[in-house]
Order: structure tokens, then sequence, then C-alpha cells
């Protein structure tokens, strides 16, 4: 028997979208003030010419790649968490986010090993020779950000399951608001003042200075949060430690996977020289900005989905997944009919450079066409991610990505260009995307047990 609201089923989506944009709408703000701290580097950087961009693009990718496992085993905390608020559990909550802390601080070790490892092997994957040490720079410079990075995607896990996301918000506006004059300064200097620019590593380490910031001013209200602060909740528990890690390493994986084809198309794209490698990177920066806005909507919906299954409502978790989906879904419509309407315009929002503006357009007009799939793809995983699934996600993404979208954009790279890679990552989006939804679907036929 449904247990839907009185007034049907129209109303009970109306009240899940109402609370899906409550709670999204400052995830999304906090994602697209994190892009802007992306974008303001890629600008600035871009001041320098093709060659710190395709440094800067390269690095980011190297670092963000790595990092992100760790991000994935942080998502592990996404279901715990949901499902004990919607059991009306908060000690337990609070366990399981200071058991995240605990995982991010070991899980960040072997990551700082990989990415200086990463930085000494550059030169063998692919990036133009006058790139190599411009990446370096930046990655050597990136690592003071990478634990405070994962602190802060626990500490957003936590907030956004007890609905205080406001913190998060303040957090990344303080951030923007001090990252611009640093990054100015640290990149390209202040001659006025007697300092001198330190190039793709200012950058670099500029973005680590505004990620301590965001954290500390994010994290701020757990420090008067009862249940954290409690001693029972602070002490080390193994088991839950090794919980955490056991749901978020094969989402830690999966990410890496999604991530990866990316990077390998980044690679892919910069045989062909630094042109093409500085329109790839500022195509995918702005395509970025709107995947902002899907993975905070799919971030709502892990927890939309989560405190469903909490309380035992099984109608109430399909209809938060379903809904949240429709929702990315067609936002993303929206934002690939812009991409398609005005390409050239928002090039030239992170270039003043002409030939990396039309070096641009080719991709974006493929990144256009992708966003359905990226969107539905994205929020499929969130929903799935709050139901506690989260090895189905790295199976499909190996499929989309890996079997089916690089070899598809690797055979038609040498006929099309370097654009053509990118329509290898579409036929991989929309494979995820399609198997995503179903296995949510089905799931959601019965009762979903707790993890």
């Amino acid at each position: 028997m449904s247990d839907a609201p009185q007034d049907g089923l129209a109303g009970g989506v109306g009240v899940e979208l109402r609370a899906l944009s409550k709670l999204s709408g400052p995830l999304v703000v906090t994602n697209l003030g994190n892009m802007l701290l992306a974008l303001v580097d890629v600008a600035v950087v871009g001041r320098l010419g093709e060659t710190s961009i395709a440094a800067a693009g390269l690095g980011n990718a190297i670092f963000f790649t790595t990092t992100l496992f760790g991000v994935g085993v942080l998502f592990g905390l996404d279901p715990l968490l949901a499902q004990a608020i919607g059991a009306k559990e908060p000690e337990r909550a609070a366990r399981a986010f200071v058991s995240g802390v605990h995982a991010a601080i070991l899980v960040s070790i072997p990551l700082v090993l990989v990415i200086l490892a990463l930085a000494q092997v550059v030169a063998h994957l692919g990036a133009p020779a006058e790139a190599i040490e411009g990446t370096r720079d930046y990655l050597h410079a990136r690592l003071f950000s990478l634990l405070p990075f994962l602190l802060l995607m626990a500490a957003r896990a936590y907030l956004q399951a007890i609905g205080k996301t406001s913190s998060l918000v303040v957090g990344v506006v303080v951030a923007n608001v001090v990252n611009f004059p640093i990054a100015w300064v640290l990149t390209l200097g202040a001659p006025s003042l007697g300092i001198e620019g330190h190039g793709v590593f200012g950058a670099g380490l500029a973005s680590a200075i505004a990620t301590v910031v965001q954290l500390v001013v994010s994290a701020w209200p757990l420090a008067r949060d009862a249940y954290v602060r409690h001693a029972e909740a602070r002490r080390f528990e193994l088991e839950l430690v090794r919980r955490v890690l056991a749901l978020g390493s094969p989402l830690g994986m999966q990410i890496v996977l999604e991530a990866g084809s990316f990077a390998v198309v980044t690679f892919v794209v910069g045989t062909a020289g630094t042109r093409p490698l500085s329109g790839h990177q500022i195509a995918l920066s702005v395509v970025s900005c709107t995947f902002q806005v899907a993975l905070g909507v799919g971030a709502a919906t892990s927890v939309r989905v989560g405190t469903a299954i909490g309380r035992g409502d099984a109608a109430a978790t399909r209809r938060a997944g379903l809904v949240g989906i429709a929702s990315g879904t067609i936002f993303m419509l929206a934002s690939a009919l812009v991409l398609f309407a005005i390409p050239r315009e928002l090039s030239r929002m992170l270039t003043d450079d002409p030939h990396v503006i039309e070096a641009s357009l080719p991709f974006m007009f493929v990144a256009a066409c992708f966003q359905l799939g990226d969107g539905a793809q994205t929020v499929a995983q969130g929903a799935l991610r709050g139901a506690g699934d989260t090895r189905f996600p790295l199976f499909v993404n190996l499929l989309g990505h890996w079997i089916i979208g690089l070899p598809l954009g690797l055979a038609l790279h040498a006929r099309l260009g370097p654009e053509a890679m990118w329509w290898g990552l579409t036929a991989g989006l929309f494979t995820v995307a399609v198997l995503a939804t179903a296995r949510f679907v089905v799931l959601t036929r019965k009762t979903i047990a707790r993890v």
C-alpha cells in the first residue's frame, strides 16, 4: 500500500521536490563556489599563455584523479549518516562522522605518495615537453591541500545529513574572497609592491591556501555540535572506520574510473599540442560548472534516499530517487541549450587568447551533447549511494567509460581529431546513466535494508 500523502502522487512529488530544492540549493551554491575557485585559477594562469594553461590543466587532472579516490571513500559516509539521521540516531551519525575523519587521515598518506610519484613520471604520460616543469610545480604546490580537502568532504557529509549547510556556503564565499587576490599575487606577482610572481606553482599554492580557509570556516559549527563533542563519539572505532572504508572504497574506485577517463582524454588531446589541450581545458572548465549543479542535486538525493530508508519508508525512497534524477536531467538539458547558443562567449570568460577560444569551440559542441547523460548518471549514482549500493556503480563506470567510452573515442580520434575523444566520453556517460537509473528502479521495488 502506498504511503504517499493524502493529496496523491502529485502532492508527494511536490513535497519531495521542495525538500530536495531546500537541501540541494546550498550544496549547489557550495559546488559552484568551489568551481569558481578553480575557474579563477584558470583565468589567472590564462594570462601566462597556452603553455601555462596546459600545465595547470594537466596538473589539476592528475591531482584530482588521484585525490578523488579519497573523496569517494568519504562518500561512504553518506548512507551511514543519512540512514542514522532518518532512524533518529544522532549519536551514531556523530560517531560515523568522526570515523570518517579518521579514514580521511589514513587515506591521505598513500595518496600523497601517489601524487609525488606521478609528478616524477609526468614526462612519460604524454604531456607536451614544454608543459612538464609547470605540471610538476603545480602538483607540488597542491599537495598542501590534500588532507584539508578530504577533511572538508567529511565535514560536508555530516552537515548535509543533519541539514545544517549554511556554513558550507559561508566557507566557500570566504574562500573565494581570499583566493582571487592571493592567486593573482602568487601567480603573476605585484610589481608595484616588489612582489615576484611564481607562475603555475603560485596558482597551485593559492588553491591550497583557499582550501584551508574553506575548511576552517565550513567546519566551525562542528566545534559546537553536542553529539560530535561527546567523548564517546570522538574515540577511534576500528569497526566503524572499516565500515566507512568498505562502503567508500568501491565509490573511490568508481570516481577514479570516471575521472581517470577524463584524464586519459586530456593526455590524448595533449599529444596533439598545447593549443588543442588548452582549448580542451577551457571547455572542460566551463562544463564542469554545470556538472556542479548536478553533483549538488545528486548529494541531496543521496541524503533524501538515505533518510527515507532510515525511517523505513519504501515509497518515499523511490520517490526521492526518481525526483532527483528527473530534476538533474532537466537542468542539464537547459545547460546544453546554453552551451549550444553561446560557446564563444563562455570561452572568452576564461581567456583572451583568440587561438585558444577557437580551439575550444569543437570541444564545447560535444560537451553540450553529453550534458543529459552527465546529469542523469550523477544523480542516479547519488540515489544508489544513499541506498548503500556502492558496488554496482563501480561496475557500470568500468563498463561505460573504459570498455565503451574510451575505446570508441580512440577509434574516432584518428579520423575526426582530438575532439572525437569527447564523443567517447558522451557514450560512456549515457551508458552509466541508463544502467544506474535502471538499477535504482529495480532496487526500490521492495524495502531496502539499512547498511
